[in-house]
């Protein structure tokens, strides 16, 4: 694997793979890698003939300075782990690389109803900072695919948005959540997370599960309410939704009904300071 700090070196390194007609995949990361990301790792290294793994913690997509200061920082795993997937490259720019003119938001992307919604709602201004370093990113590395997860569902929309509003010739592909054998969505936020935590985080899985099974015998705004109740009784300090959508748009579904329109829920939910996310598609044998 090769490590690259520098755009310009990087560039000319991968103008060089796809002057050889090579395609390139690209996994795009905060760090503190598990088995989620390799797998993507691992999806790249099956469809492309290169494969570039990015890690930076982007400051323009935490609208919490706190959140973002405590990001979990694993660099020396995550390249072990990076080397042991046999992932090509890792970009691992400074912020001063990536934003050599300040973080100052300098374009604003019209993502329209799915920017108001859900983390949109609940985080401010945090997909336009999503949108402006992938937007970068892309460009530096200009991919055939980008590999993202389905555990980050709004964002994976926003990102497929963006490269229609930009015309990016890169296809998206999108991985399954990987679990841990409790049902909890691995993620780097699980690293906060101590022992008896992670046990109680398990509840979310529980609760997407029963929403699945219950989702056509009860009018959704019920289902949700109770579902919030049972996170706040099994140790969850506060709740930011729960949500039933339309898989393809994210238009919240009001009524109980049978038909074959693609739903999916969506929970987002706070564990002794720690915000976890996680979702399930409702219309497959997930």
């Amino acid at each position: 694997m090769i490590l690259f700090k520098c755009i310009n070196a990087l560039q000319k390194y991968l103008n060089q793979q796809k002057n050889s007609r090579l395609s390139v995949g690209f996994v795009p990361t905060m760090g503190a890698l598990h088995q989620g990301h390799l797998s993507l790792i691992g999806m790249s290294k099956a469809k492309c003939d290169f494969t570039v793994c990015s890690i930076f913690v982007n400051p323009t997509q935490f609208n919490n300075s706190n959140d973002f200061e405590q990001y979990p920082i694993s660099l020396e795993n995550d390249i072990r782990l990076l080397e042991q997937a046999q992932c090509n490259i890792l970009f691992l720019p400074s912020a001063n690389e990536i934003y050599p003119n300040g973080t100052a938001l300098s374009t604003h992307y019209q993502l329209g109803f799915i920017e108001t919604i859900l983390e949109g709602k609940f985080r401010p201004n945090h997909f336009q900072g999503v949108c402006q370093v992938v937007h970068k990113l892309l460009d530096i590395v200009a991919p055939d695919m980008l590999f993202l997860g389905q555990k980050d569902y709004q964002q994976c929309m926003v990102i497929q948005q963006l490269i229609a509003l930009t015309g990016i010739k890169t296809q998206l592909i999108i991985g399954p959540t990987l679990r841990e054998s409790s049902g909890l969505a691995m993620s780097s936020r699980n690293m906060r997370l101590s022992d008896d935590d992670k046990q109680k985080a398990t509840t979310i899985y529980q609760m997407l599960q029963y929403i699945k099974q219950q989702c056509n015998h009860q009018m959704p705004n019920e289902l949700t309410a109770s579902v919030t109740k049972q996170l706040l009784k099994n140790g969850f300090n506060t709740v930011d939704y729960v949500a039933i959508c339309n898989a393809n748009n994210l238009e919240p579904i009001t009524e109980t009904d049978n038909s074959t329109i693609p739903k999916v829920v969506l929970i987002a939910a706070f564990l002794n300071g720690v915000r976890l996310i996680d979702n399930l598609l409702l219309n497959n044998t997930e």
